[in-house]
């Protein structure tokens, strides 16, 4: 029925619903023996390749197996791949033991494995509980604990951390990494990016229903090229030595700090040590996963700014470590701003100035009266705002106020009932 190698392999993957592309011409491969990261944002493909893998979604085109053979065609797939790709689809009222026992029934699997995979995800104490109460955590870890009672070859995980404490998450990475270290496969989805990059050793990352990358994920961080901070005791004269060896991509930075591209750390100390300057600090810094992870996605629905600049900013490693952040943000406030003034520094404070005007009876007088003084673009827009100020003036007209004779009219005509006697009431038939 299957081959038995763990490996998975996809090929040309694609799935249309309706107008929607939601994954389009996917191809990769994960191989047994390692943890394998599938990475994208939200949006990108994920779930749907994966339930594609699962044979819960069949395909537009291409397509997916497991040990060489479809899902469909594994036989009693449950003792070939344990899946998880949500933490639900437990009974209330059944206990995690008895939902367990459930599945080794439909698995084949002898009853005994109930309470050992309980005691193996750390649920052992709680078997007798019942499902519907468990926190998400504990919910993660049941769904895992049916996971595993086959045996399989091939864990395939969709958020596995989610919900978990520290404790729970140090755990699962420790088990998930002796789960392929015996020679199985191991492919999980998260968005937990720092998490996953202890975890895994192969990485697959989609954007837009497409691969953009897989291997492992040291290869790709060798291809980003890396920054050496280097603390000397003499900035200029260690930038003038590195100068003199032909390392020119130097940039100063706060604290009379250098970075250093293009360099290992030992070049770095033999020409400081050479030149005599002193080294308090030397510190290698590489492009870690999310920054890597950025890069490929381009920002899948991020804004334009967040989505254009962070592949400059890994090319020349010193900036790419601080410019995709802060520069992007300062940028688009005055693209907001009317692009009349583009060029003026000046219009931003005024368009301040125009904010203050109303609410100056408000709490924030004296502080917004300060910024208004000298700058000259004030003084026409003080103008402007004051004009809402005089319609305060109809106030003293007081319209209400004339008002009150018909109000002392009414109160005459209100009296005299009393006068008649209000008991009397049936005096006014007296009256009569």
């Amino acid at each position: 029925m299957h081959d038995g190698s763990g490996r998975i392999v996809v090929q040309n993957l694609t799935k249309n619903f309706g107008p929607v592309a939601a994954v389009q011409n996917l191809s990769f491969q994960v191989e047994p023996g390692s943890v394998t990261g599938f990475l994208g944002p939200n949006g990108s493909g994920k779930t749907t390749t994966l339930r594609m893998m699962l044979g819960l979604v069949t395909p537009t085109a291409g397509w997916s197996t497991i040990n060489g053979a479809p899902f469909h065609q594994l036989g009693n797939p449950a003792r070939v791949v344990g899946a998880v790709l949500e933490a639900q689809g437990f009974h209330p009222t059944r206990s995690a033991r008895d939902h367990l026992r459930v599945y080794c029934a439909a698995m084949g699997v002898p009853q005994h494995q109930a309470d050992e995979k309980l005691n193996l995800v750390g649920l052992g104490a709680a078997g007798t509980r019942a499902a519907g109460g468990f926190s998400l955590g504990m919910k993660q870890r049941l769904a895992l604990a049916t996971a595993l009672l086959g045996d399989p070859q091939v864990l395939v995980l969709d958020e596995p951390a989610n919900g978990l404490d520290p404790e729970g998450i140090a755990w699962l990475r420790t088990f998930l990494k002796a789960f392929a270290a015996s020679g199985r496969t191991v492919l999980i989805s998260s968005h937990l990016l720092a998490e996953v990059e202890q975890t895994i050793d192969q990485v697959v990352i989609i954007s837009h229903g497409q691969t953009m990358y897989y291997g492992k994920l040291d290869d790709l961080r060798n291809s980003q090229e890396s920054r050496v901070i280097v603390q000397p005791g003499n900035p200029n004269k260690l930038v003038a030595a590195l100068y003199e060896e032909k390392i020119t991509n130097v940039t100063p930075l706060p604290d009379n700090k250098v970075s250093v591209v293009g360099a290992t750390v030992q070049q770095i100390g033999d020409i400081a040590a050479k030149a005599g300057v002193a080294l308090y600090g030397v510190q290698e810094e590489r492009a870690d996963l999310e920054q890597l992870f950025f890069r490929l996605t381009s920002g899948q629905y991020a804004a334009p700014g967040l989505a254009q600049q962070p592949p400059p900013g890994y090319g020349a490693a010193p900036g790419g470590y601080a410019q995709p952040v802060q520069p992007q943000g300062y940028q688009q406030q005055p693209y907001q701003q009317p692009g009349q003034q583009s060029g003026y520094t000046a219009p931003p404070p005024g368009y301040q100035q125009q904010q203050p005007m109303a609410p100056q009876q408000g709490t924030p007088p004296g502080g917004w009266g300060q910024p208004q003084q000298p700058n000259p673009w004030g003084q026409p827009q003080q103008q402007q705002p004051q004009q809402p100020q005089q319609p305060q003036q109809p106030q003293p007209v007081q319209p209400p106020q004339q008002t009150p004779p018909p109000q002392q009219t009414q109160p005459p005509q209100a009296p005299e009932p009393p006068q008649d006697q209000q008991p009397g009431q049936g005096g006014i038939g007296g009256n009569a």
